[in-house]
């Protein structure tokens, strides 16, 4: 396939780079920072302009930040032929209808899962790879916003590419991604995990030693990780249970659920893209 790759030297777009540079596809890399335009020479690969990327382009893939990528779609869309996929990386804008409409291309939509944290990783160098993209493996989301089924295996195949090594994809709608992230995993779940490192923090300034708090920490969440997800056969004790209980009240709002609700996701997507 002939893919272009747009903001290439980016974060995101570098694992892209490292990984479709293993591949006898056509790719072409688009990238105007600075710094975006070193990282790839240091690859050995020179960026060229977007209406030479796209213009007869299979699949472009907009690999830039949330609050960019309305304007770089406005741009780069207009360019490709009829039958081009745009492969977008998050659900945000999409969701937030910042993508111009064309109906003679498809859309598709996708998202790493990252690797786990349990996991039968034997490699140390995967293990330290937390993000993903580079040594562990790691499920994704997929989403057909607009297209055929060929448009959706089409997509699935690249989007296995570029976040590879892939164990699975799974295969859901850009509302469902967008109450994965930002509703679940960065509403929800970062803001308690935030609140835990602030916790151990506190332990710390309480006079506990840093090291023997990050130990302590760590390897009950472990504990507790398998336990509360089924991958461990132990159970919490009755003490654990009467703390979590008395905590759960002092600590959490009565409507953090409502952070679940359409209008609010829709409220933070597009607060997100609109950053």
């Amino acid at each position: 396939m002939k893919i272009a790759l747009l903001g290439a030297g980016g974060k995101m777009g570098l694992r892209c780079t490292d990984n479709l540079l293993k591949t006898d596809h056509d790719c072409r890399f688009v990238e105007i920072a600075a710094p975006g335009v070193a990282a790839l020479g240091s690859r050995g690969v020179t960026p060229i302009p977007a209406p030479a990327a796209l213009g007869d382009a299979d699949v472009a893939i907009l690999a830039v930040p949330d609050r960019l990528l309305r304007h770089v779609a406005a741009a780069s869309v207009a360019l490709l032929p009829p039958g081009a996929l745009v492969m977008v990386l998050d659900p945000a804008a999409p969701l937030a209808g910042q993508l111009p409409r064309r109906e003679d291309i498809a859309c598709f939509v996708t998202h790493p899962c990252h690797p786990p944290v349990i996991s039968d990783e034997s490699d140390p160098e995967a293990r330290r790879d937390f993000f993903g993209g580079v040594r562990a493996r790691q499920a994704i989301v997929c989403a057909l916003m607009q297209g055929a089924e060929e448009d959706y295996a089409r997509g699935e195949a690249v989007a296995r590419t570029i976040f590879a090594p892939v164990t699975r994809a799974h295969r859901i709608t850009v509302e469902q991604m967008a109450i994965l992230e930002p509703a679940m995993a960065e509403t929800v779940v970062l803001t308690l995990m935030v609140t835990i490192r602030e916790a151990m923090e506190e332990a710390v300034k309480a006079g506990v030693p840093e090291a023997a708090a990050r130990d302590f920490l760590l390897g009950h969440m472990n504990v507790n990780i398998g336990i509360l997800f089924g991958d461990s056969d132990a159970r919490l004790s009755d003490g654990a249970v009467k703390a979590y209980e008395r905590g759960r009240k002092a600590i959490l709002r009565e409507d953090w659920r409502d952070a679940f609700r359409p209008e609010r996701i829709l409220a933070e997507v597009r607060a997100i893209t609109e950053a």
